[in-house]
């Protein structure tokens, strides 16, 4: 009796699955395999969000395969020897499993794949499985990847969607495999109280809610920070708890330029992933070098410190980064914010900023979460790298009303706009009213020093 291993990674569902559709097809028993890899642990990479809502993930793709007669089997270690090890106990023929983008995913396949032959077993690997796309899938005219997000965005619009599955009615898993007990979240310490709910049954139930009740509105409020008109599965999607093709696919269907608007930023996602996916070092070296002289010392340890607390003196900032150690999750709109102030105004390290999203991000995924940052930093794909956002300017366009401040600076809850915006401006009595502090920088004299330290550079 044929059996086939799904190694699962960032691909965490039933719903759309091509390495388990595809080990389904080839044999009569399936072991589908989740490995809690210490390689990932070891690189800095298990933040107490993340992990929590891995748990929640993992229970839900337990209780899916249950719910079809199988199982979830829960291995750590070493991915590579744990994977053989199964493969080994199940005498399976093969192992499927999600194509990866990174450094360390491409070195894992290999690693495995070279493992398995040593044993005449065979490693399928599935690509737009944690995209809607491969990563390879449009190139231009003489190079490997695009490294402009239009030009991408046509070709990417142009390719025939691959054909969405659904989830298999029967999972059919051998006896005798033995699993580690499920890992709970409420074993992780140090996670945000705001923290979501994961797993594919809360992913689907939310996009259905989000196309059905949200999507209409998307294009002309997903700026707006106090609307919090965003879909908020960027999670889903960094755990592959929902497919990004199924995604691009249903919102296609429901139609209307707020679909279309959202449909461009999963095209986003994608054009991140080729970026990365071929050039893998982008991850921690700049795409295209400014050399820059980032600010160090004391001062700037200070002005870090400030920034990570949300106590910078700028409300916007300072609501975004509240609303990130809070909820392990920020707006959009806030994060461009937040890393403009770090790595232009205060001209900080972009990977100073990246490192500390990481931290607290639940959807804390390499190729957005860097690429984004150098886009923000001048050093990425951005067609305009020296523009620095202005936190005023953007609050009071964002925010207009102050809502978004109030919700996360409550010490400033009953300063209406325009004040709230630019607290430091009120009459030494009346400030003494709020416990909020003086501005770490001025946004003139930051500005100059930018533009000073770009022009030297």
């Amino acid at each position: 009796m044929n059996v086939a291993v799904v190694l699962y990674t960032s691909d965490l569902r039933l719903h759309d699955h091509p390495p388990l559709r595809a080990a389904l097809s080839s044999s009569h028993e399936v072991v589908p395999l989740f490995v809690r890899d210490r390689g990932i642990a070891a690189a800095g990479f298990g933040a107490p969000n993340r992990l929590a809502f891995l748990a929640d993930c993992l229970a839900a793709l337990d209780s899916g395969l249950r719910e079809r007669g199988g199982r979830l089997v829960v291995r750590s270690g070493d991915v590579v020897a744990q994977v053989c090890a199964v493969v080994r106990e199940a005498d399976a023929d093969e192992v499927h499993m999600a194509a990866g983008v990174s450094a360390y995913a491409h070195a894992r396949e290999e690693r495995l794949r070279a493992a398995l032959e040593g044993e005449g077993r065979r490693l399928y690997v599935h690509d737009a499985v944690v995209t809607a796309l491969a990563p390879g899938a449009v190139t231009p005219v003489g190079s490997d990847h695009f490294a402009v997000f239009t030009p991408y965005f046509r070709r990417w619009s142009e390719q025939p969607p691959r054909a969405v599955s659904a989830a298999p009615r029967a999972v059919r898993v051998p006896e005798g495999i033995g699993s580690e007990p499920l890992p709970g979240r409420a074993a992780v310490t140090g996670v945000s109280p705001g923290l979501a709910r994961g797993g594919e049954s809360e992913a689907r139930s939310r996009l259905t809610t989000w196309l059905r009740d949200g999507v209409a509105r998307y294009e002309e409020g997903h700026d707006d920070m106090a609307g919090d008109a965003t879909s908020r599965l960027s999670p889903y999607l960094h755990f592959g708890a929902l497919s990004a093709a199924e995604c691009v696919q249903r919102a296609r269907t429901a139609g209307g330029p707020g679909a279309e608007a959202f449909v461009r930023q999963l095209c986003w996602r994608d054009f991140h992933h080729q970026v990365l996916a071929a050039r893998p070092a982008v991850a921690h070296d700049d795409y295209r070098v400014r050399h820059d002289h980032w600010r160090t010392g004391a001062g700037a340890a200070e002005e870090i410190e400030a920034w990570k607390e949300g106590r910078t003196g700028y409300p916007v900032v300072d609501a975004a980064m509240r609303q990130l150690r809070h909820e392990g999750w920020m707006h959009n709109r806030g994060r461009l914010l937040a890393a403009s102030f770090l790595a232009k105004t205060l001209y900080v390290d972009w990977r100073t900023g990246a490192r500390h999203f990481l931290d607290l991000l639940v959807d804390g995924d390499l190729a957005n979460n860097q690429l984004n940052w150098q886009w923000v930093a001048g050093t990425g794909t951005d067609t305009r790298p020296n523009r620095v956002l202005n936190p005023v300017r953007q609050a009071r366009r964002y925010d207009p009303r102050g809502e978004y401040v109030h919700r996360w600076v409550p010490e400033l809850a009953d300063l209406p706009a325009p004040e709230v915006f630019e607290p430091w401006r009120l009459a030494g009595l009346e400030r003494a009213r709020y416990d909020y502090p003086d501005p770490v920088v001025d946004l003139a004299d930051a500005l100059g020093r930018f533009k000073r330290a770009r022009a030297v550079s």
